[in-house]
């Protein structure tokens, strides 16, 4: 017997978009080039001249691409920025909220620590490419980064949310 899937229309959405997306960029590409390819990007950072694009799959995604392009509008690099590498290259007690948004992008939740007074930035990423993980970036009142947790994604792992 045959069994019929019903999609609703948002997930096949979802699923065309996925397969929609074609070659990455290459190194040299221009800004139109880019994003003919990757689309219209969830976030746009300059530096000057230098203009860095955001392409994130959050909040529930555990992939952001920066594509960075130089002075000249090409693109000099293109990455996946979630991590473990990634996030070690953070400086604690140097980095600020602007490091951290302009290295990974939007954060997929945000929360406070009540008792040290610091915001959570909470990024969903596979941490050594395997493990469902969150990295949470704690930052304090004048928006340095204090510290920095990693623990497994409760999202995707059932046993955390207490169902097994």
């Amino acid at each position: 017997m045959n069994k019929i899937i019903t999609l609703s229309t948002p997930i096949v959405a979802l699923l065309l978009a996925g397969c929609a997306m074609g070659p990455p960029p290459a190194p040299g590409d221009s800004q139109d080039m880019v994003q003919s390819k990757l689309g219209t990007p969830t976030a746009v950072y300059s530096d000057g001249a230098a203009r860095t694009l955001e392409y994130a799959t959050g909040p529930m995604g555990q992939f952001t691409w920066m594509a960075h392009l130089g002075p000249d509008g090409r693109l000099t690099s293109y990455e996946q920025v979630l991590t473990s590498e990634k996030f070690a290259t953070v400086k604690i007690d140097k980095a600020t909220k602007d490091d951290v948004l302009r290295t990974f992008g939007h954060p997929a939740e945000y929360s406070r620590v009540a008792m040290q007074n610091y915001e959570v930035w909470s990024y969903r990423y596979k941490e050594a490419g395997v493990w469902n993980s969150l990295m949470h970036v704690h930052f304090d009142g004048q928006g340095v980064v204090r510290q920095m947790m990693n623990a497994s994604d409760p999202m995707y792992n059932p046993q955390d949310r207490g169902i097994w």
